[in-house]
C-alpha cells in the first residue's frame, strides 16, 4: 500500500486444478485490489501486499511454487488457501513462514478476521518500508510427507502394518519372510522397500534398536552388563561385548562409567535413534543370528 487511503493488493496464483481462483478473489474484490500473477508483469509484482496461493489438493509441485515464489519475493508475505487440510500441512506452511493459513470455504467470521489483520500488516509495512528497513531471507523446510500423494506415500503405507510390530518386539527373533507375507510382498520387495523408507536395511535397523537399548539401560539402571546384552536381545554375551565396542568404540562398562560421571558425548558415542548405521565390521545378519 503506497497510501494510507488505498486498497490492499492482493496477486493471486491460481493452483487449483478446476481453475475457480477467480471466484474466491470475487470474495475479496470489494475491500482488496485483486490481480491474478499470470497477468501481472514482474515490476507490478513488487508492489503486491500480499502472494495469495490458492490450492484445492496441494501437491509437491505446486508446494515447491509456493517455495520459489517465496525465494523470488521474499519481502512479501504469503497467504496460503486451500481446501485440503491436514495438521501436518498447516504444521509446514507454518515452519515455511508462510504468513496465513486459510482452509476453505471461508466462514464469515474468518474472513471479517483476515481482512482486519491484513490492513493491519500493510500499514506496519508501510513504516518498514519508509524506513528502509530490510526483510531477511526465510528458511525453507522439506515437504511433509502427507502431500506426497505418490508411490513414496504407498511405500510408508505399506509397511506401516508391521513397524509398530518390530518396534515392540525387536529383542526376539523377528522371521523377515513373515513380515513380508504380512505385507503381501516377497522378502527380496521388502527388504528393498525397507531400507528405501526406513534409511538402513532390516537386519541393521534390529541391531540398532537393540544396541540403544542396551545404551540406555547401561546408564538408567543397576543391571550387570551381561545381564543388560540379554535384555536387549543378544544371547552371546562375547559377542554383545564385541558388537558393543565397534559400534560405540567403548566396552559397554566404559560407556556406563563415562556417561554417569557425566563425561562429553564425545567420549562416549551413543547410537543416534533408531535408525543409526551399523558400522561395515559388525554384520547384522551375524548379530541376529548369534542374538537369538
Amino acid at each position: 500500500m503506497s497510501d494510507p487511503g488505498t486498497k490492499p493488493l492482493l496477486l493471486w496464483f491460481d493452483l487449483t486444478r478446476d481453475h475457480s481462483t477467480e471466484a474466491l478473489m470475487g470474495q475479496f474484490s470489494q475491500v482488496c485490489d485483486c490481480k491474478l500473477a499470470k497477468a501481472v508483469a514482474h515490476s507490478e509484482r513488487q508492489q503486491a501486499d500480499m502472494i495469495c496461493m490458492h490450492f484445492d489438493r496441494p501437491d509437491t509441485l505446486n508446494l515447491n511454487l509456493l517455495l520459489e515464489v517465496k525465494r523470488n519475493s521474499p519481502s512479501i508475505p504469503v497467504t496460503m488457501f486451500t481446501v485440503q487440510h491436514s495438521e501436518e500441512l498447516a504444521v509446514w506452511a507454518m515452519r515455511s513462514r508462510v504468513w496465513e493459513y486459510l482452509v476453505l470455504p471461508l466462514t464469515t467470521s474468518e474472513m471479517n478476521r483476515y481482512l482486519d489483520v491484513l490492513k493491519q500488516l500493510c500499514e506496519v509495512r508501510r513504516a518498514i518500508k519508509s524506513q528502509g528497513n530490510a526483510q531477511q531471507i526465510d528458511h525453507l523446510p522439506s515437504l511433509p510427507d502427507s502431500i506426497r500423494l505418490t508411490g513414496e506415500h504407498q511405500k510408508h503405507k505399506a509397511l506401516s502394518k508391521v513397524m509398530p510390530y518390530i518396534d515392540q518386539h525387536f529383542r526376539e527373533c523377528i522371521d523377515q519372510k513373515d513380515l513380508a507375507q504380512r505385507c503381501g510382498m516377497t522378502t527380496a520387495r521388502f527388504s528393498r522397500l525397507f531400507k528405501e523408507v526406513n534409511g538402513v536395511g532390516f537386519l541393521d535397523y534390529i541391531l540398532s534398536k537393540r544396541m540403544n537399548l542396551a545404551m540406555d539401560l547401561l546408564v538408567n539402571s543397576q543391571m550387570p552388563i551381561t545381564s543388560i546384552g540379554y535384555e536387549a536381545g543378544f544371547k552371546d554375551p562375547s559377542y554383545f561385548a564385541r558388537a558393543f565396542k565397534q559400534v560405540s568404540n567403548c566396552t559397554p562398562s566404559e560407556y556406563r562409567q563415562a556417561r554417569q560421571l557425566g563425561a562429553p558425548a564425545s567420549e562416549a558415542k551413543s547410537l543416534k535413534g533408531a535408525n543409526a548405521s551399523v558400522p561395515d565390521n559388525v554384520s547384522p545378519s551375524a548379530a541376529l543370528h548369534k542374538s537369538r
